[in-house]
């Protein structure tokens, strides 16, 4: 192969290695993630899971996520979406959409980037300043 080429790793592949990765409970030990139906050959829809960060509001929490992997994934973002109510600056609080807009991972994406690291990232966003204290919906509520 010359120098300077990469090879691009298929779709299936990727998600292959992702949910493996999810499985074996690799890499941060606070998110996890999963497909919602083992029979979906396409690999489309994930439920990833949160635990609240420590010193925050969001803390001893769990929270859902429901990521959406079309076929255009990894080229383009999932769509990621809170089952569980949470109040921060970048979830709609009408649908508990993630808002791209207002998350710079899914506004500036990269095609190495993985679900793994937007639920890394949501976390890390629940403990800035200005999410770390806003007043939270009833835990357990859903969107």
């Amino acid at each position: 192969m010359p120098m300077g080429t990469s090879v691009v790793v298929p779709r299936n592949f990727r998600l292959l290695e992702e949910l493996e990765r999810g499985e074996k409970g690799l890499g941060d030990p606070s998110v996890s993630l999963g497909m919602d139906d083992s029979d979906d050959v396409y690999m489309r829809s994930w439920t990833g899971t949160i635990l609240g960060p420590h010193n925050s509001v969001h803390e001893g929490r769990i929270y859902q996520v429901k990521l959406f992997c079309d076929k255009d994934y990894p080229d383009k973002p999932p769509s990621v979406r809170f089952y569980s109510r949470v109040n921060m600056t970048c979830i709609n609080q009408e649908t508990g959409l993630v808002e791209p807009r207002h998350f710079p991972l899914l506004a500036n994406w990269r095609r190495e980037y993985t679900m793994e690291d937007i639920l890394t990232e949501l976390k890390r966003e629940m403990a800035v300043s200005y999410n770390r204290k806003l007043q939270q919906p009833p835990d357990g509520s859903t969107f």
